[in-house]
């Protein structure tokens, strides 16, 4: 389901992609995205591509070194932007206290910016937006921990039976 907007208004759109790695297997997601969000935006007659801000090789865990995010943000607070875009909750925040903040920092400029997620279908401007974010981003925030917890546990293991070297051979 499409978020709901009034087909006589138009929005300029802009979605957000993220990759946690720079393999060129993520490069190929990214093309295809790139390609989807287009096609996406094209079905939407009143949906204008702003363009599409997307950082590689980046944690969500922090916005801090996101630069094309904060340039997306930046963007919106200049009233480019009436409309982000993202997969889910996890691409766009895996700090609940970042993804509430930025959800929250938007829905009051005028005209309000929205966030829409696609696999959750929450679009931050609707009534039950915030909360269902709350909770979903609390999840991610949470896997993104868990994967941290079980990549140094597996190192520690490595270390201790002496499979795991500091360099690599070439």
């Amino acid at each position: 389901m499409q978020p709901k907007n009034s087909e006589d208004v138009e929005l300029m759109v802009a979605p957000y992609c993220r990759f946690s790695t720079m393999s060129e297997m993520q490069a190929e997601s990214f093309e295809i995205q790139q390609q989807y969000y287009s096609e996406c935006i094209a079905k939407h007659p009143n949906w204008v591509l702003v363009r599409i801000y997307a950082d590689e090789g980046i944690s969500a865990t922090s916005v801090k070194n996101r630069k094309e995010f904060n340039q997306m943000i930046e963007d919106c607070q200049a009233g480019k932007i009436d409309m982000i875009i993202t997969k889910s909750v996890s691409r766009f925040a895996r700090n609940v206290v970042d993804c509430i903040k930025y959800a929250r920092m938007l829905r009051p400029l005028s005209p309000p910016v929205s966030i829409y997620f696609e696999t959750e279908n929450i679009n931050t401007l609707s009534q039950h937006g915030e909360l269902l974010l709350t909770v979903l981003a609390a999840f991610a925030q949470d896997a993104s921990v868990n994967t941290s917890i079980n990549v140094a546990r597996h190192i520690r293991k490595r270390f201790a039976t002496g499979t795991q070297t500091l360099v690599q051979p070439k």
